[in-house]
């Protein structure tokens, strides 16, 4: 089976062919250019390299939010025209769960955190049991005081990682009361290969969507719309 995967849900832009859980290339940039700049020359960059016919791809997988709201448009967007363009189906790994699959294999807790901002971070919590990775608390916008709040009741040995935990390192050194540690440098941000590898464990459960079916899982409500509905009060 060949994967073609996208991750452009927050500062990173990133983008990973796999065949048969084997990576064959992956194209990751963490610089200040907007997506729609990147993405799409990556992918031909990295397609060209391996020789790859687009034609045979069985399936795209997308980090699906939540995240940016530019960048999170920006990868649905590519991801629902070639689906449509190749008629191939889709596969929405929430961005978070992508994250997590970077630590696969560890007995910690894993909280990704993605800046939210207003004080608030994309999270989750989990944990890998068996190979498979066990959804502890579901994606969610929340402060940086109640993620901490939810680790602390759980006693255990947490890894962070994510944008969000440089940008909060100081508060939640204060806040949090279990131990923990920060993941290395290569591990710490979102990656398409990771978002590939859980694509794979998706479709074996039948988890594919068609282009068309696909929507972004934003969390919640943009700046812009913020302000429109506080301005039709």
């Amino acid at each position: 089976m060949k994967i073609l995967s996208l991750d452009s849900s927050g500062m990173v832009a990133s983008v990973a062919i796999l065949e048969d859980e084997r990576l064959l290339a992956e194209y990751t940039v963490n610089y200040k250019k907007t997506h729609s700049q990147t993405l799409l020359p990556m992918l031909q960059e990295i397609a060209q390299m391996v020789e790859l016919d687009l034609e045979t791809v069985d399936a795209i997988a997308v980090a699906g939010g939540p995240g940016s709201f530019t960048g999170l448009r920006i990868g649905s967007a590519t991801a629902k025209g070639l689906g449509l363009a190749l008629k191939k189906p889709l596969v929405h790994v929430p961005t978070l769960e992508g994250l997590a699959y970077n630590l696969f294999g560890t007995e910690k807790i894993i909280c990704p955190m993605m800046d939210a901002r207003r004080n608030q971070v994309y999270t989750g919590i989990y944990e890998f049991q068996d190979g498979e990775l066990r959804v502890l608390e579901k994606q969610m916008a929340v402060s940086v005081e109640e993620i901490a709040d939810r680790l602390n009741v759980l006693g255990r040995e947490i890894i962070l990682l994510g944008d969000g935990v440089n940008i909060y390192r100081e508060q939640l050194a204060e806040l949090l009361k279990v131990s923990y540690e920060l993941a290395p440098v290569h591990l710490n941000q979102q990656r398409a290969s990771a978002v590939g590898v859980c694509a794979l464990h998706y479709i074996k459960q039948g988890r594919t969507e068609t282009a068309a079916e696909h929507q972004p899982d934003y969390l919640r409500v943009s700046q812009a719309e913020r302000e429109r509905a506080k301005n039709n009060l």
